[in-house]
């Protein structure tokens, strides 16, 4: 984390409804203040498929971590709870994990979780949630899109991601989203390469 516990990286947002669940992230990559790249993909699905999740931070950090979550899938399938604590509480007490700067967001058909190397698993109660400088922002659009129109949650991630990149200044409006199902590809409408 920085030494403000800010991590100044990027907007990921994850949206359920209706038995759907969409997460999807801006694609600005920035090294202090200077954007280095505007199409990043900081959202994947894991598990063929079953699996979304996402990352603000350092992406070496972010792989590593995906890497270690895909193993405590595979030790404990189709348990998505028990393998995001397993990784937390490897993440905070393990001498080299704990240093990696990034949070994670993760979502199966029935779970939303945001993950953090602090040992933190939480689940939010409205379905939805959101990590990185951007994320605040994208939370209280999502919010107020979920509670306030009857769009599914492509929509409204894409929607709440845009306008969250109209206010933060570490997130471009170069959106990619996902969607449970939908395989690897981009979400229809998304501008995901």
């Amino acid at each position: 984390m920085r030494r403000d516990g800010r991590i100044r990286a990027t907007t990921v947002l994850a949206v359920r409804r209706g038995g759907s669940v969409a997460m999807g992230a801006d694609g600005q990559v920035t090294m202090g203040d200077t954007v280095v790249k505007g199409t990043a993909s900081k959202v994947r699905t894991l598990r063929d498929g079953q699996i979304l999740a996402g990352f603000a931070g350092g992406v070496a950090d972010a792989f590593t971590l995906f890497e270690k979550l895909e193993q405590k899938l595979e030790r404990y399938p189709g348990n998505l709870t028990r393998a995001c604590v397993e990784l937390a509480k490897e993440w905070r007490t393990d001498r080299f994990l704990r240093r990696l700067d990034a949070l994670l967001l993760v979502a199966d058909a029935e779970h939303l979780f945001l993950v953090s190397g602090d040992g933190n698993v939480l689940e939010p109660d409205e379905e939805v949630a959101a990590i990185g400088s951007g994320g605040s922002f994208a939370l209280a659009a999502a919010r107020a899109l979920r509670m306030r129109t009857e769009l599914e949650p492509p929509e409204i991630v894409t929607d709440a991601l845009r306008i969250a990149a109209e206010i933060c200044i570490y997130s471009n409006d170069r959106i990619s989203v996902l969607e449970l199902g939908d395989g690897d590809g981009p979400v229809p409408g998304s501008d995901a390469t």
